[in-house]
């Protein structure tokens, strides 16, 4: 193993041991702050591709801006811890933990395999991570996903708008 590898793997069990965090927090506060920490630490993971403009707008864009937008929702709608429900006989959790589980190992071979089976050294094209390249990509093959992502950030605003409109009369 070397060096890039191991400090790949303690990343990314950080990464998703945050994104657990986010999950599984009951306080949406601390839910909210583990989710600032995985975008931290996937920024981080940039940097460490050598992806300085993803990493960055990483970090301003999700970190910052959108998490302001999260803490200001959560701020408005004053959500308190809930009671506890009585799931044990729900079958929803069951079938839930199930497709989790194998969404989890599907997610896993995908990354592991090719991680530990190549021994090659894969070099990533010359203008890898810098902007007219991204730029390019974004605009071209991923045109229709990024007006779609639009469209869905646009929803979640006015959601969040009417939700407090609605809380505040």
């Amino acid at each position: 193993m070397n060096p890039n590898l191991i400090v790949f793997c303690v990343l990314a069990t950080l990464t998703v041991l945050a994104a657990v965090g986010v999950v599984f927090f009951p306080n949406a506060v601390r839910s909210a702050l583990s989710l600032v920490a995985t975008f931290a630490l996937l920024s981080v993971l940039y940097l460490t591709l050598n992806a300085n403009l993803l990493a960055w707008t990483q970090l301003l864009v999700y970190a910052g801006a959108i998490m302001v937008l999260f803490l200001f929702v959560i701020m408005v709608l004053n959500l308190r811890s809930q009671p506890a429900l009585d799931d044990r006989r729900d079958p929803k959790r069951l079938i839930g933990a199930i497709l989790g589980a194998a969404f989890v190992g599907l997610i896993g071979a995908q990354v592991f395999t090719p991680l530990f089976s190549t021994s090659d050294s894969i070099l990533a094209p010359k203008d890898y991570g810098q902007p007219q390249a991204i730029g390019m990509a974004l605009f071209t093959d991923y045109g229709y996903p990024f007006e779609a992502v639009s469209v869905l950030l646009l929803v979640g605003i006015v959601g969040s708008i009417l939700l407090a409109k609605r809380r505040l009369r």
